[in-house]
């Protein structure tokens, strides 16, 4: 099997790619869920592994109770890249154990997303796991720390063979009200023995709307 990120990283002038789903971001995750619409922003900052640069981005979440729907965005700009890397994407998390009456939450999360740059081959991730988070009992501000375990799949256009890494991501989601913070590491196996690491922290903003399922 080729090696898709050495490829995609010869192809656009970096040292190495900064993946995970959308690039340059943690798989970001909220396996507590809940209702209404929130609109994220988010920045990203991968360790030299992960080929270092930083990412900007932006998710839209819709929220039915036991099921989150994302759509989101990214643009990673990697050093001594000569393009900027853009990915669209979106995922589906299905809340299994959890909610307002019980403190420890399960959900099962699948996404994928596209990412292109020019003169660069466009990668195809596909990302499926589960995550397990605990709601704090704070008063005034909602906590919610997690873990997530996931399996990543990439398929960059042109070039034979998919990659296949397991990575993991702890984080947590703060929420005062209406407004909010997020913070996550992503970590992933690459091939070689290397590991990337991906910091990701963002401010959002939910609203309160009538949907739930």
């Amino acid at each position: 099997m080729k090696r898709v990120f050495c490829l995609i990283a010869l192809a656009a002038g970096a040292t190495a790619p900064a993946v995970a789903q959308l690039f340059g971001m943690p798989v970001w995750n909220s396996p507590k869920g809940g209702t209404g619409i929130t609109l994220s922003g988010d920045y990203g900052k991968p360790n030299n592994n992960a080929g270092s640069g930083s990412a900007i981005g932006a998710r839209g979440t819709v929220g039915l109770g036991t099921l989150s729907l994302t759509a989101g965005l990214s643009s990673y700009n990697p050093p001594g890249a000569a393009n900027t890397a853009m990915s669209l994407g979106g995922n589906a998390a299905f809340r299994v154990i959890g909610g307002a009456l019980l403190p420890v939450n399960l959900n099962l999360l699948v996404g994928g997303a596209r990412t292109t740059s020019d003169s660069s081959p466009s990668l195809t991730t596909i990302v499926a796991g589960a995550g397990a988070s605990v709601s704090m009992p704070t008063p005034g501000i909602s906590i919610e720390p997690y873990l997530s375990l996931t399996n990543r799949w990439y398929k960059a256009s042109g070039i034979s063979g998919t990659e296949s890494n397991f990575g993991w991501t702890i984080g947590a989601n703060l929420s005062l009200g209406m407004i909010g913070a997020h913070i996550a590491y992503d970590s992933e196996g690459r091939g070689g023995g290397t590991t990337g690491g991906i910091l990701g922290i963002g401010a959002h903003v939910a609203l309160r709307v009538p949907l739930g399922m």
